[in-house]
């Protein structure tokens, strides 16, 4: 790279809204900036390249000329913390201005702060939460900046979030920001539509604009062979799986056209089985659906010992002999633990202590890295979380190695996960080189700001092109960064390596073709920007090159397709990385060219079609029973159990018009009226209902049926009897024993937006035609006196049965709570001042009825 390239002395960027000398001034940002302020618009970066500069000088300029208040939205708390801190030091706001809102600050907290704060940091999830509950409006928000914009697909908060902020807004503008919003051209439609996107501005690494500012990343792909005993045990596997295929093959049924069948295979004839049992129940289909179960608890087996190594295959073959052995196991579990070839493959795993070749090799990388450079940080991407405790392990055998594991916050089979405080912690931690080496699964992809890794290993390719890209997007950043990816020969390794790889080419080629169609052909010369908006451009040096000139490499190999074979590694902020990958639509391997509209169009009318007919199945179900002159949707008022804003149910009910209350029902997630109340359950949580006690279905319907005189249950979703594999005369026993024992009225829905349609229907003949108010009543059946001691504490406000149990157990009966003062109110875990003074309030200030 030629030094010349680089400006002489840095120039930074002048706005009234900005601090002076805070922001170096880039061409390629302000370029970017002004085509994203000429409307609504997605603008595409590589990692490390400034998107957090661009939304700033967006933001600067939107808050200067239409006032009002910008919102940025990010996926997680530590990405809204980190973003809050920029922002606070660059912006020339107060600092009472610039607020980060997550869900540790109390919603009526979030009501004040929001009426004083010009620009809001905020999860999205808080912000959907607070638009449904009406504790802020977006009328006077004249910007939302939506980071990790890719997101914005299917039931994402920022889909929600986008589409009323145009219906309310007074001067709508938004920005989404990423380094990678997908390879296909329907994912990268979808974002943009759900978005409103108008502009679409695309730089790469290649630009010549942007290449003085790029740091030099090498990339390297190691191969390793995977050994004898590994082979072995793969081969036992691989006999199961044609075993298992042969008798679903016998039974009718064909998995995939070819002689490999993969798990993308599976779950379309798992699929094409559930409607199959829904139309006519052959005991035959119900024997396929337990054995295609088996075959993918062995596909995924198979996938393990081949990139992950024998101690990962142990644990995982451990926790399924470990379910089998349970007495709610399925069927299938203990079939699949009974056989012969997999009780040869369980005594060959303890019995062999070869490790994966993996590990040695990540064990001399990173050693030869630190030992050349000892200031060195190192982050290793594991796709499971027993592979990240594997490589740990690995790592702390050797001197100079100071590995620590960074994982997501769900927690399960014996595995905890870190709270997002811990995560913070070891991040920061990180930076100041107390750990040098980040072992780390798909939690650290998104939005780390760390500058000085100097090594980014893949333990294990991914065949997602987005995390892929935000992988390598870790190193590289302010000096020159290594990336290296460990490959087994002739495993799904190679495949997962080709199939990224092709995914990202295919991806740039599908971004530059969407940028042609949406915005203009090239980007603004550097004059043009001089006036924009606000925007001052003013510079010392000579731009390099022209703006938009793109530089692109041809297809040199075929895409290898493969389908993401992980069990979760991480839930919590990265379930997403997941679903976007079982989500991958089939036909991946079909070139796809954005330059030809027509087939855009076509594909877009298709979904137009496809939301057409979902719009016209609620009018159906809505105007069912309707009467003229029946007061307007609006008049319309439906109670809403707090934690069912997570369903998407409420965000339907929201746009059907409804006047939605959210509360703390006890009974009931539903409210239509003094008699009606409705239980929602999703299919997969009924069938375990079934099987699991702590679920207690029937207690539930119990005090539903016993406090309202019109007990509802929806049962939302179509896999009511293939979702768990149980037994179907035990889930139509069970219907039966609701509607006959329990009289309750029991009603189906395909999904989320029928439950809305249905929950409408159910007001508008309880409030409208019946007369009736909505009164939310009725207690649990309380067993114990302890749980009402608990109950009677938790129903104050900000207090939660956690919390409840914590006092009640310090101080030692209800009187005692009562009678304590703040101080020692404060000494209990989980009460602080705002909650010690908010308990002694509620006991001590008179009664204003």
């Amino acid at each position: 790279m030629s030094e010349s390239l680089f400006p002489e002395k840095p120039v930074f960027m002048r706005h009234p809204l900005i601090k002076p000398d805070t922001v170096e001034q880039r061409l390629y940002q302000l370029n970017l900036a002004g085509k994203a302020l000429e409307g609504p618009s997605l603008v595409v970066l590589p990692t490390g390249l400034g998107k957090t500069i661009i939304a700033l000088f967006v933001i600067a300029s939107r808050l200067q000329r239409f006032g009002g208040k910008a919102l940025i939205l990010s996926p997680t708390k530590p990405l809204v913390e980190q973003h809050a801190a920029f922002f606070k030091k660059v912006m020339a706001l107060p600092e009472e201005e610039v607020l980060a809102f997550t869900g540790s600050i109390s919603p009526a907290e979030r009501e004040r702060l929001w009426a004083q704060g010009k620009l809001i940091i905020s999860t999205p999830q808080v912000i959907e939460n607070d638009i449904l509950t009406r504790r802020i409006s977006l009328e006077d928000v004249s910007h939302i900046t939506f980071d990790e914009a890719h997101r914005a697909v299917g039931n994402y908060a920022y889909t929600f979030i986008a589409e009323k902020y145009f219906e309310s807004a007074k001067n709508p503008h938004i920005l989404g920001i990423t380094a990678s919003p997908g390879s296909s051209d329907e994912k990268i439609s979808e974002v943009c539509e759900a978005l409103h996107v108008q502009n679409v501005a695309v730089k790469t690494e290649k630009d010549r604009d942007v290449r003085p500012y790029v740091q030099e990343k090498e990339i390297e792909w190691v191969q390793v062979n995977l050994p004898a005993e590994m082979a072995e045990i793969r081969g036992y596997l691989e006999k199961i799986f044609d075993d298992r295929l042969a008798i679903v093959r016998n039974l009718g049924f064909s998995a995939g056209s070819g002689k490999y069948v993969s798990k993308k295979d599976l779950l379309l004839l798992q699929k094409k089985l559930q409607g199959e049992i829904r139309i006519g129940g052959d005991p035959a289909i119900f024997s396929a659906m337990s054995v295609v179960a088996e075959m993918m608890k062995v596909n995924h087996a198979v996938e393990m010992v081949e990139t992950q190594g024998l101690e990962a295959l142990r644990k995982y073959l451990e926790k399924l002999d470990a379910e089998a052995s349970s007495s709610s196991a399925s069927k299938a579990a203990k079939r699949l633990m009974d056989d012969l070839y997999m009780r040869k493959t369980l005594y060959r795993v303890k019995e062999c202590d070869v490790e994966h070749p993996k590990l040695a090799l990540a064990r001399r990388i990173v050693c030869e890295q630190l030992e050349g450079n000892p200031d060195s940080r190192v982050i290793v991407f594991t796709n499971y979380r027993d592979s990240a405790e594997m490589v740990v392990n690995a790592l702390s055998e050797v001197s100079g190695i100071v590995p620590v594991r960074f994982v997501g916050q769900g927690s399960r089979h014996k595995d905890k996960g870190l709270t997002q405080k811990q995560q913070v912690e070891i991040l920061d931690r990180f930076r100041a080189g107390e750990y040098n080496v980040l072992v780390a699964t798909s939690v650290a992809e998104e939005g780390l700001d760390i500058p000085a890794t100097d090594l980014v290993l893949f333990y294990e390719p991914v065949p997602s092109e987005i995390r892929s890209i935000q992988r390598k997007g870790r190193t590289g950043r302010q000096h020159k960064g290594r990336v290296t990816v460990l490959v087994t020969k002739g495993t799904r390794d190679e495949a997962y390596y080709w199939s990224s790889k092709s995914k990202e080419k295919r991806m740039l080629n599908s971004m530059h073709g969407l940028e042609a169609v949406l915005g203009p052909k090239t980007a603004k010369k550097s004059a043009e920007l001089s006036d924009f908006e606000g925007l001052s451009f003013i510079s010392d040096s000579k731009p390099d090159s022209k703006p938009g000139l793109q530089e692109t490499e041809s297809e040199s190999r075929d895409e290898i397709e493969s389908e993401n074979w992980n069990e979760p590694g991480d839930n919590g902020s990265n379930n997403f990385a997941a679903t976007r990958e079982n989500g991958e639509e089939r036909g991946e391997n079909k070139e796809i060219n954005l330059e030809k509209s027509s087939d855009r169009n076509g594909k877009k009318e298709e979904k137009e079609k496809t939301d057409a007919n979902i719009k016209e199945r609620q009018k159906t179900l809505v105007d069912f029973g309707t009467a003229s002159g029946e007061r307007s949707a609006e008049f319309l008022r439906i109670v809403i159990d707090h934690r069912e804003t997570k369903s998407g149910v409420a965000k339907v009910l929201n746009r059907l018009g409804m006047e939605l209350n959210f509360a703390a029902l006890e009974i009931g997630d539903y409210v239509v009226s003094d008699r009606l109340a409705v239980e929602r359950k999703r299919t997969d949580d009924f069938a375990s209902s079934l099987i699991d006690g702590k679920r207690n279905l029937f207690a539930q319907l119990s005090d539903l049926s016993r406090v309202y005189e019109k007990p509802v249950l929806i049962i939302e979703g179509e896999d009511l009897f293939t979702s768990r594999q149980i037994n179907p005369n035990a889930i139509y026993g069970s219907l039966v024993s609701i509607a006959i024992d329990f009289g309750v009225s029991i009603l189906y829905s395909r999904d989320e937006e029928e439950t809305a349609s249905i929950l409408k229907i159910l007001a508008k003949r309880e409030q409208t035609e019946e007369k009736r108010e909505i009164n939310p009543h009725g207690k649990k059946s309380a067993s114990t006196l302890a749980e009402q001691q608990e109950y009677l504490i938790s129903s104050i406000s900000n207090i939660g049965p956690k919390a409840a149990k914590n006092l009640l157990s310090h101080f030692g009966s209800v009187d005692a709570v009562m009678r304590a003062d703040t101080e020692e109110l404060k000494k209990v875990k989980q009460i602080g001042p705002k909650t010690a003074a908010r308990i002694k309030e509620v006991f001590e200030s008179p009664y204003k009825g």
